[in-house]
């Protein structure tokens, strides 16, 4: 790896892409998300890493120099993509279409040696196309582009099903270029729902904090799985600092109406409900899409949660972020609403950490897998 490691998050939202690039072995430098609520929690998890909640349309790439302690050796980001996605309204007057440039704007400024833009399957669709397209001209006389490639979390071992559209730049001046037959390589096979959230099925609860915190106490009599025992770990030095050791947050179970809950009930695992299009979870599959509801600004509306394997409710909170790739210590938001909305907006850790692996001539290989193989 080059010796400038230095990785600026653009709309970097809870984390979950600068959790899969600490995983990497970068060093997350600056975090931006002009987002103050779904960024709320970043600063716990990277309390080393300055976060500005910052409207990228107006950002100077001095300014974003300044705040990263200089130049980085690479920009990650997400850009907004429910103007993209294929089950939205793709709207062409939503002004969030353009960040997708701002995003290539700051990488032609700053230079990094590579970047990584992560966005909705629909950004390539026809009539998205074209933006993503004159995005990427911006930097083609300097980068290497590879991509737009489409990438499943399941691939690289998450327990969802999760594709997402990448688009990678490598600057052949300063890093060599991977070839993606590499990546293509280093898939293998996901976890399953059971490995992921059977073993906080009897979790305890003990009590919330004045924050509005909700804290549970792990079942020592549960078998864990690889992945469960890796969830429960401490968090690694300089990361976490809101964990507390032996407890995790986020498991608040929902209570449904006693109509809801029959009508659940009536829904066999991998079958989905017909009222509430809720997708019963199995055991032995993968999760669907988790996806993110919306903020107040655009109408506060819910998106549908999978309901648990064997107990008739919605999954929680940490269920959804074990599923999505988050470990234990990682925190989100004290209501279930936002903590869903981080989860659903995030990058899985997973392909975060399989792709910048990739770019840095790292084995790609996630804890759980070492854990097992001891």
């Amino acid at each position: 790896m080059a010796k400038n490691n230095k990785i600026i998050d653009l709309f970097s939202g809870c984390g979950g892409f600068s959790l899969g690039a600490h995983q990497a072995g970068f060093d997350v430098s600056l975090a931006i998300d002009v987002d103050p609520i779904l960024s709320s929690s970043f600063p716990l998890n990277f309390p080393g890493v300055p976060l500005r909640n910052w409207n990228l349309v107006d950002a100077e790439p001095s300014d974003l120099e300044r705040a990263a302690g200089g130049r980085p050796a690479g920009i990650i980001g997400g850009p907004p993509c429910q103007a993209f996605s294929e089950i939205g309204r793709r709207n062409r007057a939503d002004e969030r279409r353009d960040l997708i440039g701002h995003f290539f704007r700051l990488v032609k400024a700053l230079q990094p040696s590579f970047f990584v833009m992560e966005n909705v399957r629909g950004l390539g669709f026809p009539g998205n196309r074209e933006v993503l397209d004159d995005a990427i001209d911006l930097v083609a006389d300097r980068y290497v582009v590879l991509g737009p490639v489409m990438i499943d979390a399941a691939e690289f071992g998450a327990p969802t099903r999760r594709k997402r559209l990448f688009v990678v730049g490598i600057d052949p001046s300063e890093r060599d270029v991977p070839h993606l037959t590499d990546l293509e390589a280093a898939k293998t096979s996901p976890l399953t729902v059971g490995d992921a959230i059977h073993d906080i099925v009897t979790a305890k609860s003990v009590g919330s904090d004045p924050e509005g915190w909700d804290w549970w106490q792990y079942d020592g009599r549960r078998r864990l799985s690889a992945y469960a025992e890796v969830a429960r770990a401490a968090p690694p030095a300089g990361l976490g600092a809101g964990a507390v050791e032996g407890r995790f947050s986020g498991h608040t179970k929902t209570r449904h109406t006693e109509a809801v809950t029959r009508r659940f009930s009536s829904v066999q695992m991998g079958e989905q409900d017909r009222v509430g299009k809720h997708h019963r979870l199995h055991w032995n599959s993968q999760a669907p899409t988790l996806r993110a509801g919306t903020g107040s600004d655009r109408g506060s509306y819910q998106s549908v949660r999978p309901i648990h394997p064997t107990e008739d409710r919605v999954i929680t909170p940490r269920e959804a972020a074990r599923l999505q790739g988050f470990p234990d210590w990682f925190t989100f938001h004290p209501t279930v609403w936002h903590s869903f909305r981080m989860i659903g907006n995030s990058v899985s850790p997973f392909v975060s950490r399989a792709v910048l692996s990739w770019i840095a001539g790292m084995q790609i290989e996630a804890d759980w897998v070492c854990e097992a193989a001891e």
